[in-house]
């Protein structure tokens, strides 16, 4: 069983959600990610999404824009992010640690390459905003070989072909976008998330998360009580950037330690989807 799958079968015996934080790999600086990453365990995330930063997103807000371009200016790419999570599992060998970036990077790797070293480095899961669902087949057979988990994400205005699509691709959770827009936005609408979320478990089995537009721990907990994980990163992203080297890792501690007990604090409306 993978770490993505055996997190969650433990949270299900424990009727508990999971907190899924966002960071961007090498912000503020590349020295202070793998202590980073600690303190985000330390304060309760069950699964860290690490942020391959990329010059050119999509559908990442100004605030994550802001956090690739520090790293980049650091010279952070892709494999510099893999010895990141290799020097993290040196001491934390049951986070689960999931990439999540855009498709250039690993392009200029290869599919066959970045999966054998994203297994020796201990990924679980993969990610990949601008990878449609109807051109991944071959993506996701590699990351398979390798036991790494393809995330896929679905959004308010995804079509029910490729909700499918993405049911029949998809390991580990499902990330579902809970607005229209691009991340940091504000304009959560929680009971059209309760409503998108019946209709996705119709055809998904996996767990569900929710990010974009979560930025406190009332909204954490609402999500909480709907879906099986609660994402979180322009919030967490907004604190390391206002915060000093000296406070950092006290600041981002306490944020998500909050975080942690709003949604520990949910009364669930449904049971945990674990395949």
């Amino acid at each position: 069983m993978s770490r993505i799958a055996t997190v969650f079968g433990n949270l299900l015996q424990k009727k508990r959600k999971a907190l899924i934080p966002f960071i961007t790999a090498g912000d503020p600086e590349p020295a202070m990610m793998v202590p980073l990453m600690h303190e985000l365990v330390k304060a309760g995330a069950d699964i860290i999404e690490l942020g391959v930063p990329f010059s050119d997103p999509m559908a990442d807000g100004p605030t994550i824009q802001r956090s690739s371009e520090r790293a980049l200016k650091h010279g952070v790419g892709l494999k510099d992010v893999l010895t990141m999570v290799e020097e993290f599992r040196k001491t934390d060998t049951y986070t689960p640690v999931v990439l999540m970036g855009y498709a250039n990077p690993i392009e200029s790797m290869g599919y066959e390459k970045f999966a054998a070293r994203a297994k020796k480095c201990g990924i679980d899961g993969v990610l990949v905003v601008d990878y449609p669902p109807e051109e991944s087949r071959d993506w996701v057979r590699n990351l398979d070989c390798q036991q790494i988990d393809a995330i896929f994400l679905l959004s308010p205005t995804t079509p029910q072909r490729r909700v499918e699509r993405v049911a029949e691709l998809a390991r580990g959770y499902i990330y579902y976008v809970s607005l229209k827009g691009v991340t940091g936005a504000l304009s959560l609408d929680l009971p059209d998330v309760a409503n998108k979320l019946v209709q996705l478990r119709a055809c998904i089995s996996i767990p569900i998360g929710v990010g974009f537009g979560i930025r406190d721990g009332a909204t954490a907990k609402a999500v909480a009580g709907l879906a099986d994980a609660v994402v979180i990163g322009s919030r967490i992203i907004e604190e390391i950037e206002n915060s000093t080297r000296e406070n950092l890792l006290t600041n981002v501690y306490s944020l998500v330690k909050n975080l942690r007990t709003a949604i520990d604090e949910a009364s669930p409306e449904h049971s945990l989807s674990i395949v």
